[in-house]
C-alpha cells in the first residue's frame, strides 16, 4: 500500500490549508481511514476518520475547524483545515485507522506569523 499526502505549507495564524491524500496498492472501502500528525519528540496523533459507512470523528482540539471528506472509488482522503494557530504545526500523514506500517512521506503544516 501507499499513501501520498500533498497540500501542506507555511501559512498565517487564522488561516486555511486542504490536505489531500492518494491511497494505493488495496481495497480501502471497507476501511476507516484518518488523518495523523506528529511533532518531533511526540506520538503521532489521530486527528481526524473517516468510516466506511460516512461517519466522521475529529480530535477535540480540531473538532469542527478540520472537517474530513473522503472520495471513496477515487480512494482520496481530505482534510480541511481551516483557522489555524501556531498549536496544528506538525507534519500530517493518512493511513489507516488504526494504522499499519506503510507510511507516506506526510505533508508539512507550519502555522507562524
Amino acid at each position: 500500500e501507499q499513501f501520498v499526502e500533498s497540500g501542506g505549507g507555511l501559512v498565517q495564524p487564522g488561516g486555511s490549508l486542504r490536505l489531500s491524500c492518494e491511497a494505493s496498492g488495496s481495497d480501502f472501502s471497507h476501511s476507516i481511514m484518518g488523518w495523523y500528525r506528529q511533532v518531533p519528540g511526540k506520538q503521532s496523533e489521530l486527528v481526524a476518520s473517516f468510516n466506511p459507512s460516512g461517519y466522521t470523528n475529529a480530535a477535540p482540539s480540531v473538532k469542527g475547524r478540520f472537517p474530513i471528506s473522503r472520495d471513496t472509488p477515487k480512494n482520496t482522503l481530505s482534510l480541511q483545515m481551516d483557522n489555524l494557530n501556531p498549536k496544528n504545526t506538525a507534519v500530517y500523514f493518512c493511513n489507516r485507522v488504526p494504522p499499519n506500517h506503510c507510511w507516506g512521506q506526510g505533508t508539512q503544516v507550519t502555522v507562524s506569523s
